[in-house]
């Protein structure tokens, strides 16, 4: 145990999977009191079928929450030891139906001393913890039903990792990562366009000394990410050349540029940002939805890639 109070709780699974083997051992003898021949394994299957109706191998498993491999293995593990038998569905002879044998049977009526006593003796078992486990079970499992143990990690790594981005205005040192990290992406997906030239090529002139502004988002130093405002009224700024480096993806840098950006054209007065991209590029869309863009009509893109304009009112 002394190796799970130095790992501490990122050794939960381990830890709960030696609690799980614990019981599962201790199951067993406890069937070996009531003279049951079964194996604690086979519980959940057995249950299943114990009013005496016949169940498909997939209705099984969803009932218990097992994989359809997992039942079949033990149904074939429990036809072999007599306590089940398997006939084709009448209505459907493509599919096997399996039911508790005569043994079977004899064995549920048997083990009602036993479930009683079980019960009892876990009831009791609750009452003197400090914290009921069954009831603990139950919230992890609808806890990690509303958002699974990955998510939850990638959110925590996301969070770390943001701590480390830094995000600056743009300066003449930074012209060829924000020339860069564009074109990637672009003709990752589609072809440059002369817009893209004209704006990645001369930055200064055509964003910046037009009253637009460049964001550039760097990494532990490096520069990562890249977004900018162009100023098209004097409430409107456009949301523009968002890109973010694929080996940076997963740290929340373009959440966090859009934030710069929406930040600024607040500051200056805006009353509306809009930006034009395209639906194949979901992550994107999903993006500008969270930062709080919807979905609108404009006037004609410059862009053959555009497909969607959408805004931002401020």
């Amino acid at each position: 145990m002394n190796i799970y109070n130095k790992t501490g709780k990122m050794a939960l699974g381990s830890r709960l999977r030696r609690l799980s083997e614990l019981i599962t051992e201790q199951a067993g003898k406890v069937y070996g009191l009531y003279d049951i021949d079964m194996q604690p394994k086979w519980f959940p299957v057995f249950y299943a079928l114990s009013a005496g109706e016949e169940k498909s191998i997939t209705q099984i498993a969803v009932e218990i929450g097992h994989s359809h491999p997992s039942v079949s293995t033990i149904v074939k593990e429990m036809t072999k030891k007599g306590l089940i038998k398997e006939s084709p569905n009448q209505t459907d002879a493509r599919k096997n139906y399996v039911k508790l044998t005569t043994q079977g049977l004899t064995i549920n009526e048997k083990i009602q001393d036993q479930y009683s006593d079980v019960n009892t003796a876990i009831e009791n078992a609750l009452n003197e913890t400090q914290y009921n486990l069954w009831k603990a079970i139950e919230e992890w499992e609808f806890l990690l039903e509303q958002k699974d143990l990955l998510k939850r990690v990638q959110d925590e790594k996301k969070i770390r990792e943001s701590k480390d981005v830094k995000i600056v205005p743009y300066e003449p040192q930074y012209h060829e990562a924000f020339k860069r990290l564009n074109e990637e992406w672009i003709t990752q997906y589609f072809k440059m366009e002369e817009a893209d030239h004209k704006s990645l090529d001369h930055a200064q002139e055509y964003i910046l000394d037009k009253g637009g502004y460049i964001f550039i988002a760097l990494y532990k130093g490096e520069p990562v990410g890249t977004c900018a405002l162009l100023k098209t009224s004097g409430k409107v700024f456009e949301l523009a050349k968002m890109a973010v480096s694929p080996l940076a993806k997963g740290k929340g840098i373009g959440f966090l540029l859009g934030n710069a950006a929406i930040k600024k054209a607040r500051k200056k007065g805006a009353k509306k940002l809009y930006l034009e991209s395209n639906t194949i590029l979901k992550p994107a869309i999903s993006l500008y939805h969270k930062l709080g863009f919807k979905k609108a009509s404009g006037a004609p893109s410059p862009y053959e890639r555009c497909n969607i304009q959408m805004e931002l009112e401020l």
